[in-house]
């Protein structure tokens, strides 16, 4: 199978079984699950998460509880803007200047109560949490489709941020991990850790992290949708 007929599957299982969750269909989403706080709460467990002091994770409705234990934990959370439609591309959530973490952990709420930065004024990364369409046990990740979560990598790297050493973490659903390998290019951020409601599995690092913008994989109109992409562009 291609990446979109993996997604297709994963999409299909969850909605035919039930475990879905709002927003629906999970179709053309990081689909949201039933069990996504459980494993939001396995998640804290690892040594990594505890270790972190600023987390990077994604808006979507599955790793919510993620942002909000990070927030309550005293963790600063950044979330890309959506589409990094912006020349500050990242909102940072900063638990000391937010009373609401109920609504901090919503897109809406995001946008009203964090400060928009760009990479350059943001702390050092920690940990990231990423959302899944799709996972495999030796880290490979495919997402929704359009590429940002990877981007939001690299364009991290580029400034230091981020690096080799810096743990990448999804929390999905049983039905999102593969038994088959799936497919990963260059430009593809592996995780280090899958974590579900019932398991977390450490990928073992078989893959390498992306050393920044793999500029060739980028054509003209996506750079000239994205303002940071425009000012790097070599």
């Amino acid at each position: 199978m291609d990446k979109q007929e993996l997604r297709e599957r994963v999409w299909d299982d969850l909605e035919e079984s039930g475990e879905a969750r709002f927003p629906f269909p999970p179709h053309g989403r990081i689909p949201n699950f039933a069990g996504a706080k459980a494993a939001a709460e396995r998640l804290t467990d690892l040594d990594a998460w505890q270790d972190a002091d600023a987390i990077k994770a994604n808006p979507d409705s599955p790793q919510r509880p993620v942002r909000r234990r990070a927030l309550e934990a005293g963790k600063t959370v950044y979330v890309a803007v959506p589409r990094l439609a912006d020349e500050r591309p990242f909102l940072e959530l900063d638990p000391e200047r937010i009373d609401d973490y109920d609504e901090a952990t919503t897109i809406s709420g995001a946008d009203e109560l964090g400060v928009q930065v760009a990479p350059e004024g943001m702390s050092a990364v920690d940990l990231i949490v990423s959302g899944s369409v799709a996972v495999d046990d030796r880290g490979a990740r495919i997402g929704k489709g359009e590429g940002y979560s990877d981007l939001e990598f690299a364009l991290l790297r580029e400034v230091g941020l981020v690096g080799d050493d810096t743990t990448v973490v999804t929390t999905v659903h049983e039905l999102q991990v593969a038994d088959e390998v799936l497919p990963h290019d260059a430009h593809d951020v592996p995780m280090d850790h899958v974590v579900t409601p019932e398991r977390t599995i450490a990928t073992g690092g078989e893959y390498e992290k992306p050393d920044g913008v793999d500029w060739a994989a980028l054509d003209d109109e996506k750079i000239d949708e994205i303002p940071i992409l425009q000012a790097k562009r070599p």
